[in-house]
């Protein structure tokens, strides 16, 4: 219950972004961080690092697409390939974050208004996920480095 909880409060909490800000931040990604934040938040997927990380990188791969190749199909399968390697790269392996080049290829508007929107919104989530963690039943999140 406390997970499906969280989830509810997050997706909240980014739609309520949307609506103050008339931008878009309720994307689908957030939908599954969501599911690792608060139903997993112990897996390594759904730590602070690998979900703003992962969302920022995946961002900047989908912003130069968007910007080199506006509205190619393959720049959308592109950018998904590249997000995941510089991911594994960076050690900030976010999967819901893999959808972000989609987003930004194909999304209509300023793709740079996106790169905020992805990276505010990851950080909201995190935010939001730190706090809740803390209610009873308490979670160790963000874990602690072994």
């Amino acid at each position: 219950m406390k997970s499906g909880a969280g989830g509810m409060l997050g997706m909240g909490l980014v739609a309520g972004l949307a609506a103050f800000t008339d931008l878009p931040f309720l994307i689908a990604p957030f939908g599954a961080s969501a599911v690792l934040l608060f139903a997993h938040p112990a897996t390594p997927l759904a730590q602070p690092a690998n979900v703003v990380g992962g969302y920022a990188l995946a961002a900047m791969v989908g912003l130069a697409l968007a910007l080199l190749f506006p509205g190619a199909w393959w720049a959308a399968a592109l950018g998904v390939g590249l997000a995941i390697a510089i991911m594994l790269a960076f050690r900030v392996s976010h999967p819901p974050a893999g959808a972000v080049p989609i987003l930004m290829v194909v999304a209509p508007g300023d793709p740079m208004a996106l790169v905020g929107v992805v990276v505010t919104g990851s950080l909201a989530l995190v935010a939001l996920a730190i706090l809740y963690h803390r209610l009873p039943p308490r979670h160790d999140y963000p874990r602690r480095p072994a």
